[in-house]
């Protein structure tokens, strides 16, 4: 795989380069960016593959819905519908795709959209009787037809946009330098024990000039079915097979102590085929099975609810924590931050 990656080294070239020009047309006025006369919050990445978006939506949700009616609006990945949808009481995952779905289960107190064309996505939400105050929109960094009022990177502690290069021979979507469009930078998944030497030798290479913040994935300290709940001490020390459809599956594994015999991966947002539900319940006769949060809205009713629970994670700052908050809710409080 890294011999095909050099291989196509010149295609990295050429794909940096349509990116670029891309990029430039926008920032010169040549393509023509929207903005809407509300709070809008974009969290994105440079690279593909997992960064840890949703924990960060879901902090985001956390902190303003209390004092604001929030809306998330996602293109909804592998989903089976088309164009906008709102969430409502027949949605599923395979209607608006499964991190979505998962806001929707989690916090009844937003609106959860999705729209490929997130101008029309935002427009359609403006729309309802009851508009929201702030948009968070998902997954939308590259998405440079909507100009978002506030815009925050992540990157991976253990894959960082700087180290890396562009598809196909990398793994980034555009170039390093477009880290200049973020307002925040957040490097996530780090150790929980991350040094200040090596905070401020991140910071350093990634040098915008921009506040930057480090988050680690904290797990919950219970697992949770559709109807029930464990003690994750009991668990780690209970027969299971530990199942993840999601991009880097190890540190879910290795919290929940599961020998490698035990574990099924599936690629991630993989959609399950009745081949793959008969396989789990082959290797899963009579045992546990725990799954991420994100795998659960896509396998409930799917696999015996007795057996099937998913462990919830969230994402939490090293340190500087009011910080970042103060930073988001400054935003917010201007009413219209898209100017």
């Amino acid at each position: 795989m890294i011999l095909i990656r050099k291989i196509l080294f010149p295609f990295a070239i050429l794909y940096g380069f349509i990116t670029s020009t891309r990029n430039f047309l926008y920032d010169k006025g040549f393509l023509k960016s929207y903005s809407f006369d509300l709070p809008v919050i974009a969290v994105g990445n440079l690279s593909v593959g997992g960064t840890g978006k949703t924990p960060q939506i879901e902090y985001l949700i956390r902190l303003l819905s209390e004092n604001y009616k929030i809306a998330t609006l996602s293109r909804g990945y592998k989903r089976k519908s088309e164009g906008f949808v709102l969430a409502d009481a027949n949605a599923n995952a395979e209607i608006i795709g499964d991190e979505p779905f998962q806001f929707y289960r989690k916090f009844k107190n937003i609106q959860v959209a999705v729209d490929a064309d997130r101008r029309n996505g935002i427009e359609q939400l403006l729309s309802q009787s009851e508009k929201p105050d702030i948009i968070l929109l998902d997954d939308a960094f590259q998405h440079r037809k909507v100009k978002a009022g506030f815009y925050i990177l992540l990157t991976s502690y253990d894959d960082l946009f700087y180290n890396d290069f562009m598809l196909p021979t990398g793994n980034l979507r555009e170039s390093r330098r477009e880290a200049k469009r973020a307002d925040v930078i957040i490097v996530t998944k780090c150790p929980i024990t991350i040094s200040e030497a090596e905070q401020k030798k991140i910071r350093d290479k990634i040098g915008t000039g921009k506040p930057i913040f480090f988050t680690y994935i904290d797990y919950d300290d219970a697992v949770f079915s559709n109807n029930k709940m464990l003690d994750v001490n009991v668990v780690k020390t209970t027969d299971k097979i530990l199942l993840a459809g999601i991009a880097k599956p190890e540190p879910f594994f290795a919290y929940l102590q599961a020998a490698k015999n035990n574990t099924m991966v599936f690629p991630d947002h993989h959609n399950f085929t009745d081949e793959d539900i008969e396989l789990v319940k082959e290797k899963a006769v009579n045992t546990m099975i725990i799954t991420t949060e994100k795998d659960f809205v896509r396998l409930s009713g799917k696999l015996p609810e007795e057996q099937l629970f998913y462990l919830p994670i969230k994402s939490s700052f090293v340190k500087g924590e009011n910080d970042f908050n103060k930073t988001i809710t400054d935003y917010v409080g201007k009413g219209s931050g898209n100017s």
